[in-house]
């Protein structure tokens, strides 16, 4: 994997306005709604379409299902620029999909990462998180980084468990495209907290800086 010029940041779980503000002016790239109604984070439809209207522009909508239907996914995606696929989608399920896509992969036992980034071709990249049964995501757990190959073709996101106490560390070793947060910048499930938020993204700005000076 390429060093990125820059580590993209996604905050996800978001269900407050004030939060979104918060993370837009902390200078976050992406921002996640949860249309899964099992979580904590979760926002219906109607909540989803008032708190993805007060999105910039630039800054991306993206919208976590579980093993959902077509017709709910096709309802939500007017709101959104980018689903995430969080359950066990299939190739062919995410290729239909209304809007471009990300595929989330459970860091279990055993997988076989270069295997899903073929199975998964048509993805904007792979959002990797710990692996915990029974739970699709939102763990609040990490998993051993060294077990990303360098040579994953598919472009990385990195979740699970990240803080800004270690999200230097975790971009250091895996090099991502970008880098997922939710309950480490929570106060409770679905309520941030504009502080840490902010450290956050300055961990990532500083950690992105160190890489760059040792390039040079």
């Amino acid at each position: 994997m390429s060093v990125p010029r820059r580590t993209r940041v996604k905050i996800c779980g978001l269900t407050r306005a004030e939060d979104i503000d918060a993370a837009v002016a902390a200078g976050a790239d992406a921002l996640g709604f949860v249309l899964w109604p099992g979580s904590k984070r979760a926002v219906d439809l109607e909540h989803l379409a008032e708190l993805s209207a007060r999105v910039p522009a630039f800054v991306t909508r993206v919208g976590l299902f579980v093993d959902q239907s077509p017709a709910f996914i096709a309802a939500c995606a007017p709101h959104l620029d980018l689903l995430q696929f969080h359950g066990d989608e299939s190739p062919t399920f995410c290729a239909a999909a209304p809007r471009p896509w990300i595929k989330a992969l459970r860091m279990r036992d055993g997988i076989d990462l270069h295997a899903a980034a073929a199975d998964y071709a048509g993805a904007r990249g792979l959002l990797l998180d710990a692996y915990k049964p029974g739970v699709p995501g939102g763990t609040g757990e990490t998993f051993d980084w060294a077990r990303i190959p360098a040579s994953l073709a598919a472009p990385v996101i990195l979740a699970g468990g990240l803080t800004a106490a270690n999200v230097a560390e975790a971009i250091a070793t895996v090099r991502p495209l970008a880098v997922d947060v939710s309950g480490g910048v929570e106060l409770a499930p679905g309520i941030k907290q504009a502080e840490l938020i902010g450290d956050f993204l300055r961990g990532v700005m500083a950690a992105d800086d160190r890489l760059r000076r040792m390039a040079n």
